[in-house]
């Protein structure tokens, strides 16, 4: 079913493509209040391997999601495998609140991760497919919003569905609710995305130019401005969809060097251990667990708004301008924060403590303003068409890749950083490492001066020209082969 009737808002169609990522902030970031209760209910060690995997068994799922949903997308369209994502959000949703015992929880779980590996690789490419090159940022970055958004809703049903919460639930049942409201805005995606309109350079692909033309005129009633656009996709969607050997071949691999580069970058820089840990850190730094509490919920407010402003200003500024200026801002953040914990003494509440909340928070503000989005709204946008789903499904492959690498080291490298014996021992070892991450948020910034493209105000289709026009420059054709018997010094 694709609806492309002009009586559709553009704000429907882009909240409800952007939807999917409200479900993947909401399931990444609701096991970490429900593990309070889940550990006890279904008698799991706390810190054993199984105690583990029922976090990294999203991460593992959203690695073989996001595998195998941009082929997919590229073969079957972008609003029907959302239509499924929504579809696999709802039933590991459902499967996790009413899981009877382990196995069944995990599974669940897994299968939540396919959906939000799906989400983050498609989700990223419908938005960029249907935005103006002149708004494609900002409506790019609400995606992240949602995901934010999602995060911040995870914090709330953990601490009011807890015993102590507001509707006083029991801990046999409270986690089982929390895992399980998922389920709702699954089935709002499900039933509002049935109304979504096909991506148009998908539908192009198809051949059903008519298609594309209503919904290119539905997103802008400039009638030359769309038949412009029209003819430019047009030219591109005659290439033959590509596989493997064009994603490495010579025109995309400025494209995937950079999303590579981007989606390792954005994690080992410490933004997610930063959100799961940041309760251990303020405890670390002398507060009391009541506090460290209440302050994810209002780190959970403030990463909204924060990402909320970076939707207004996306537009405005160049993405590689706003990489480097986050991955300063998080890098000296993250400097301030660990000298802060380094002189700290067990039982904090001085200056060193606050120091720590304050620069913490500065690192959250930029990342959820930068890298956050940025990395996502690049990598949408910058793959070839005939390799764009599968482009993104790799970059995002990479990305859950190195988020279950660093979540999953974090704990071991804490073990290791930390001193035997001495005051706040585990508040200096969270110093030690997060010294890492700072320096690696400053190896970013060479990075990015010498791997990214811009990619501001400009259209898919000039993005993907430049790359061809590079590639025959140097003698290559789009698959790496030379175009002569010599082909050009590199």
């Amino acid at each position: 079913m694709t609806n492309t009737g002009r009586h559709m808002s553009t704000k429907f169609i882009y909240f409800f493509g952007a939807l999917g990522g409200l479900l993947f902030g909401y399931d990444t970031g609701v096991i970490s209040g429900a593990m309070l209760f889940i550990n006890k209910e279904l008698n799991i060690a706390a810190g054993s391997f199984a105690n583990g995997f029922i976090t990294a068994s999203v991460l593992l799922g959203a690695i073989l999601g996001a595998a195998i949903i941009g082929p997919l997308s590229d073969r079957l369209g972008r609003k029907k495998l959302l239509l499924t994502a929504a579809v696999i959000f709802f039933v590991g949703a459902m499967g996790s609140g009413f899981a009877p015992e382990y196995y069944v929880l995990v599974s669940s779980r897994i299968l939540l991760g396919v959906a939000v590996g799906a989400a983050s690789a498609l989700i990223p490419t419908y938005l960029a497919e249907l935005a103006p090159a002149e708004k494609r940022g900002g409506i790019g970055t609400l995606f992240q919003l949602m995901i934010m958004t999602g995060i911040f809703l995870a914090y709330v049903s953990n601490e009011w569905l807890s015993p102590q919460g507001m509707f006083g639930l029991s801990s046999a049942v409270g986690w089982r609710w929390m895992l399980g409201l998922a389920a709702v805005p699954a089935a709002i995606l499900f039933f509002g995305g049935l109304f979504l309109p096909e991506s148009p350079r998908f539908l192009v692909k198809k051949g059903q130019v008519d298609e594309a033309h209503k919904v290119l005129l539905q997103i802008n009633p400039n009638e030359k401005a769309v038949e412009e656009e029209l003819h430019d996709i047009k030219l591109q969607a005659q290439i033959p969809s590509g596989g493997f050997k064009e994603l490495f071949g010579h025109m995309s691999r400025p494209v995937l060097i950079m999303a590579i580069g981007l989606a390792i970058f954005q994690q080992v820089m410490g933004c997610n251990t930063v959100l799961y840990y940041a309760p251990t850190i303020f405890i670390s730094a002398g507060f009391s667990e009541h506090f460290a509490l209440q302050s994810h919920i209002i780190i959970g407010i403030f990463n909204v708004v924060v990402t909320a402003i970076a939707v207004m200003i996306m537009d405005k500024i160049d993405r590689k301008k706003m990489l480097t200026f986050g991955a300063i801002g998080m890098g000296v953040s993250l400097f301030v924060m660990s000298a802060a914990m380094l002189v700290l003494k067990a039982g904090g509440g001085n200056l060193g403590s606050w120091i720590c909340v304050i620069a913490l928070t500065l690192y959250i503000a930029f990342f959820s303003a930068t890298w956050g989005p940025v990395m996502w709204v690049m990598i949408g946008e910058a793959f070839p068409l005939n390799i764009r789903g599968l482009g993104n499904s790799f970059g995002a492959v990479v990305n859950w890749t190195a988020n279950f690498a660093v979540s999953q080291s974090f704990p071991m490298l804490l073990i290791a950083f930390t001193p035997a014996h001495a005051a706040n021992a585990e508040g200096q070892g969270i110093a030690k490492l997060f010294l890492i991450y700072g320096a690696l948020c400053f190896a970013a910034i060479w990075f990015i001066a010498k791997y990214t493209i811009e990619t501001r105000n400009r259209s898919l289709e000039s993005i993907e020209a430049d790359l061809r026009s590079q590639a025959h420059a140097k003698g290559y054709t789009e698959e790496g082969e030379p175009t002569s018997t010599k082909p050009l010094s590199n």
